[in-house]
């Protein structure tokens, strides 16, 4: 990971030296402040030279600006004010981030036309710009080894950016932003999980990554094979079968509510690589399968934030963590296996694996916990990817209260769902012949199917499945994630938190 700029807030002031970001708005107005920062106005000449207009998110720079001692001088367009949310104060965050480039000393100076931004505004700001500042490059041992560059260079260089956010109202910028880094702190701990590569991060690895938890409170408890065989997982240890690494299954809890309230449970699928099994996939993108986890590390990355930010509700986070990998163990199409609840199921594909860890995942956690709700996050099926692309989720629930709450929290944070349909004619196509049922049905409805699969594992609790499988890896790039793996879940699932179970 690149080094993470460190963020403060200060009164407004005209800085001295590196480079200083100013916002401008639709038609090229600035600020008194940023003004103040450019006493010979040489942003305002450039404006029409770079065809600048203040459109949101576009940039323009002078460097060495004359009458002041900075390096550069840039201005992000903020486009018309009144229709600035905190998503594109987020986004202008990511701006600021884009066009840092190689700047180690960096202000900002959060002032308008007509508005100064709240503590709100800013701290969602200092939010976008961390979230659009990771880079997962932990690997590149040739990142620095520039022709030409001296060590001092190479030094100053590696250097995370220290960058002061000017505002109007510094302390309040800070509180707010105490709960924002929360919730960022836990979207890249779920992108570093989902960009590890399979052989650095397996079943075991993770579930020790999480022990890391405990630190900030959450109690960690991890469960080994031998554990869940007495438990009766068959469903969740059939998919292991085949890999020398073994499967466990990890619980988290974060107890900041009422003693007697029940807890929220978030429940994550934890394919750390997927061949496939025997229904092996093609060799072709086979590698992305290192992100077939992204499920459990939104959930991870979820219990972080709500623990970081000690949310005021008792919360469950559960993740089955396995390897889905071929050798002579392996499980074949055709195995019954039993799974927690007792039901059997007949494994028709090796491949249809998720659902099979998140049957037991979701049977273990309504029976031992009794939650309030269900809500499980599972990298599952390249159906939904067919029927919403890579910009929403697929949301599935058994409960309208639970799947509307879900949908405002998507809109709310632009970590979108769209609702999909569950009935007993898409219910009986998983009917087996030979089991209580079978883990795939026909050629269509791939997506209804698996969530239709997981149902029958819930019982009357209410429950919602999200079908993460072309949000979590490989999404399109956005203002705030040039990261393959995106954490998409854990801003969303804060925000449900936040708006409806806490307090």
């Amino acid at each position: 990971m690149t080094s993470r700029p460190t963020i403060s807030f200060a009164k407004f002031a005209a800085p001295k030296k590196g480079s200083v970001f100013v916002f401008a708005a639709d038609g090229g107005g600035l600020g008194e402040a940023a003004k103040a920062c450019d006493p010979a106005g040489a942003l305002a000449r450039a404006f029409p030279v770079a065809d600048f207009s203040g459109k949101f998110a576009s940039s323009a720079e002078v460097l060495a600006p004359e009458g002041t001692s900075v390096d550069r001088l840039v201005a992000i367009g903020a486009g018309k004010v009144s229709a600035l949310d905190d998503n594109a104060w987020l986004k202008l965050g990511g701006a600021v981030a884009a066009s840092l480039r190689k700047a180690t000393e960096v202000a900002v100076i959060l002032d308008l036309p007509e508005l100064r931004p709240d503590g709100g505004q800013a701290a969602s700001l200092a939010a976008g710009l961390l979230l659009r500042s990771y880079s997962f490059d932990k690997y590149k041992t040739r990142k620095d080894r520039e022709n030409g560059q001296s060590d001092a260079r190479k030094a100053e260089a590696a250097k995370p950016a220290k960058i002061t956010i000017h505002c109007a109202d510094p302390a309040a910028a800070k509180k707010a932003f105490a709960g924002e880094e929360a919730v960022v702190d836990g979207v890249l701990l779920a992108r570093d999980l989902v960009n590890e590569p399979a052989n650095v991060l397996g079943p075991v690895d993770f579930a020790e990554r999480v022990k890391a938890l405990e630190q900030l409170g959450v109690e960690v408890e991890i469960l080994a094979e031998k554990e869940m065989k007495k438990l009766g997982m068959g469903s969740l240890l059939g998919v292991a079968q085949g890999s020398p690494r073994g499967a466990r299954l990890v619980v988290m809890r974060w107890n900041g509510g009422k003693a007697k309230d029940a807890p929220l449970a978030f429940i994550g699928k934890g394919v750390t690589f997927d061949t496939g099994g025997n229904s092996m996939k093609p060799a072709s993108g086979m590698e992305d399968m290192k992100g077939d986890m992204g499920g459990a590390a939104a959930v991870t990355g979820l219990m972080r934030a709500l623990a970081a930010r000690k949310a005021k509700a008792n919360v469950v986070g559960v993740i089955g963590l396995v390897e889905n990998a071929v050798d002579g163990h392996a499980q074949r199409p055709g195995d019954i296996v039993t799974s927690m609840s007792g039901q059997t199921i007949e494994v028709l594909n090796t491949d249809a694996e998720g659902r099979l860890v998140l049957a037991d995942a979701l049977w273990y956690a309504n029976d031992r916990f009794k939650p309030k709700f269900m809500i499980n996050l599972a990298t599952l099926t390249g159906a939904i990817m067919v029927a919403l692309g890579q910009h929403y989720a697929g949301l599935f629930s058994n409960n309208d209260e639970l799947a509307g709450r879900l949908f405002g929290a998507g809109q709310a944070s632009q970590e979108r769902l769209w609702r999909m349909p569950l009935g007993p004619e898409y219910d009986k196509l998983i009917d087996s012949k030979n089991a209580d049922m079978k883990n795939i049905g026909g050629r269509y409805g791939g997506a209804i199917i698996a969530a239709q699969f997981l149902q029958r594992f819930v019982k009357d609790t209410p429950w919602a499945h999200l079908d993460i499988a072309g949000t979590a890896m490989g999404a399109p790039s956005s203002e705030i994630n040039q990261s393959w793996g995106s954490g998409f879940g854990v801003r969303l699932l804060d925000r449900l938190v936040r708006d409806h179970y806490e307090g």
